[in-house]
C-alpha cells in the first residue's frame, strides 16, 4: 500500500480524481467528511444511546455521541501526531503532492466521530438482540430462503457494517449516502471483510466484519481504489486494513478503557482507591504530585489522571504505529496497536475491573434485559407486517404497523433478504428512548 492512494479524496461517483494539491484549504475534503457526518441525523441520534448503561438519564454518563466526539477529540490527535512523522519519512507526499499534518488528523478525527455510527440502541447487547432474533427467535424461519452469508450478515449483526451502510448507501436522490471520501471510509473499515468465513485467523482486521452483502460492490470499489491488499481467496472478499484504521480502533480503545472507568468510578460502581491505584500505573512518568495534592474532590482528582493517563496512551500509540509502519503498509501487522502498547498490562486491568463492576452491574444487566425485548419485539411486528405487505396479504393491523414508519423507510423491497436487513437497519437507528416508546405503543402500555 502506499500513502497517495491511501489519502485518496474521491467521492463515490466521482468522474475524475480530486488532488490534494488543487484543494481549497479554507474547505478541504477531509474536514467536509467531518461536518458531513456531525451534521447527519444518524449522528444526532446518538446522543439518546448510552455508551455503557442503557437509558440511564445519570448526568456522569457518557452517550454515545459524548463517547463519538471524545473518541474524535483522541483520533485527531493521533492523526496529526503520525501524520507529522509520515510527511518527515516520505517529504514528497507533502513537497508533491501537497499533503498536511492535519489531513492525516482530518481523516482519522472524522471515521472516529463515525465509528459508531451504525450501533443499535441498548448498547452492545442491540447487537446481540437483532442477531438472536434470526439464530434463535422467530426469525429462523427465514434460513433457508437466505445464501449462507445474507444469513451471517442478519445473526451476526454489526454495527460495523451497519455503519458502512449508513455512511454510504443510496437513497432516492441521494446516491452515495454522505459521500464521505474513499480515505475517510478507509479509516472507517476497521474490519476490512464480508461476515463469512467468520474469524478465519486472528488477524486483527478478521475479528468483526465490516459490511453486508448488499453493500458489497461499494466496499469492493473503497478498498480497490486505495490499493488495499486482499487476503481472501476464491469468493471471499477480505482486505488487509487501511493503516489509519488501527488509529481509529486506537482512539476508540483508549476512550472506552479509561473515560468508560471514569463513569464507573463517577457513578461509584469503582471505589475510588482501586481507581488511582491503576490510574497512576498508567501516569507515574508524567503526574505533578504537587498537583495533585491541591486537588480536594474525588472528580477533579479522577479527571486529572484521566487526562494524563490519555495523552500517555495517545503518545504510546504513535510509537507502536511509526514503528511498525512499513509492516502495516505491507499489509503484516496483524495487531491492534494496543496490543502492543507498553501499557497493555494496565489497560487489561482496568478493562478487567470494569467488566466486573460496570458492564456487568446489575444496573447494566437490568437494561439490558429490556432492550433484548423492545428490539426483537419491534423486529417481529415490523418484518411481519413488511412481508405480509409483499405477499399481498397484510392486515388493517399490518398497514397499521407500517404506518409507523418514517418516510425514508418506507420503501419497498423486492428481496426478502433486503425486506429483513431493511428492518434491522430501521430498528439499529432508533434511539433507546424511542424504540421504548414505540415498543410501549405497539404494546399498549404507553401512558397519555
Amino acid at each position: 500500500m502506499n500513502w497517495e492512494q491511501l489519502l485518496s479524496l474521491k467521492r463515490q461517483g466521482d468522474k475524475a480524481k480530486r488532488l490534494r494539491v488543487e484543494q481549497d484549504d479554507t474547505r478541504l475534503g477531509f474536514e467536509v467528511d467531518y461536518d458531513r457526518i456531525i451534521f447527519s441525523a444518524a449522528f444526532r441520534s446518538l446522543q439518546d444511546k448510552t455508551q455503557v448503561i442503557p437509558l440511564s438519564k445519570t448526568d456522569f454518563v457518557h452517550t454515545r455521541l459524548t463517547h463519538s466526539l471524545e473518541v474524535s477529540v483522541v483520533g485527531r490527535s493521533l492523526g496529526r501526531l503520525v501524520g507529522k512523522k509520515i510527511l518527515e519519512k516520505y517529504p514528497h507526499l507533502k513537497e508533491v503532492h501537497g499533503y498536511h499534518m492535519n489531513d492525516f488528523g482530518a481523516i482519522v478525527a472524522a471515521a472516529s466521530l463515525a465509528h459508531d455510527i451504525g450501533n443499535p440502541p441498548f448498547g452492545h447487547s442491540g447487537e446481540k438482540a437483532i442477531g438472536e432474533y434470526f439464530s434463535i427467535g422467530k426469525g429462523q424461519q427465514y434460513k433457508d430462503q437466505l445464501s449462507p452469508k445474507q444469513w451471517q450478515d442478519l445473526i451476526d449483526f454489526e454495527g460495523n457494517a451497519n455503519g458502512f451502510s449508513v455512511l454510504t448507501a443510496n437513497r432516492p436522490g441521494i446516491e452515495g449516502g454522505l459521500r464521505i471520501s474513499f480515505a475517510t471510509l478507509g479509516a472507517f473499515m476497521k474490519y476490512p471483510k464480508e461476515s463469512l468465513p467468520k474469524k478465519p485467523t486472528k488477524n486483527i482486521a478478521d475479528k468483526k466484519y465490516g459490511f453486508f452483502q448488499s453493500d458489497k460492490n461499494f466496499f469492493e470499489e473503497v478498498a480497490e481504489e486505495m490499493g488495499l491488499i486482499p487476503n481472501k481467496s476464491g469468493k471471499d472478499i477480505g482486505f488487509e486494513r487501511h493503516p489509519l484504521a488501527y488509529l481509529v480502533e486506537a482512539a476508540d480503545d483508549i476512550c472506552y478503557t479509561i473515560i468508560d472507568f471514569e463513569d464507573g468510578i463517577n457513578l461509584g460502581l469503582v471505589q475510588e482507591e482501586y481507581a488511582l491505584e491503576y490510574l497512576i500505573k498508567l501516569v507515574k512518568d508524567s503526574i505533578d504530585s504537587v498537583k495533585y495534592s491541591t486537588l480536594n474532590t474525588k472528580e477533579d482528582r479522577i479527571s486529572y489522571l484521566r487526562a494524563l493517563a490519555i495523552g500517555s496512551l495517545i503518545n504510546d500509540a504513535v510509537r507502536v504505529f511509526i514503528e511498525n509502519e512499513e509492516a502495516i503498509l505491507a499489509g503484516k501487522f496483524p495487531y491492534a496497536l494496543t496490543d502492543k502498547s507498553k501499557y497493555k498490562a494496565q489497560m487489561d486491568d482496568i478493562i478487567k475491573l470494569s467488566v466486573k463492576n460496570i458492564y456487568q452491574s446489575r444496573e447494566v444487566i437490568e437494561k439490558e434485559i429490556v432492550g433484548y425485548q423492545i428490539i426483537q419485539t419491534l423486529l417481529d411486528k415490523f418484518i411481519y407486517a413488511m412481508n405480509n405487505k409483499f405477499n399481498g396479504t397484510a392486515s388493517n393491523y399490518d398497514q397499521l404497523i407500517l404506518k409507523m414508519l418514517p418516510e425514508k423507510h418506507d420503501v419497498e423491497k423486492e428481496n426478502l433478504y433486503d425486506r429483513l436487513l431493511h428492518i434491522c437497519h430501521y430498528v439499529s437507528m432508533l434511539t433507546d428512548g424511542n424504540a421504548l416508546e414505540l415498543f410501549e405503543m405497539i404494546n399498549g402500555t404507553k401512558k397519555t
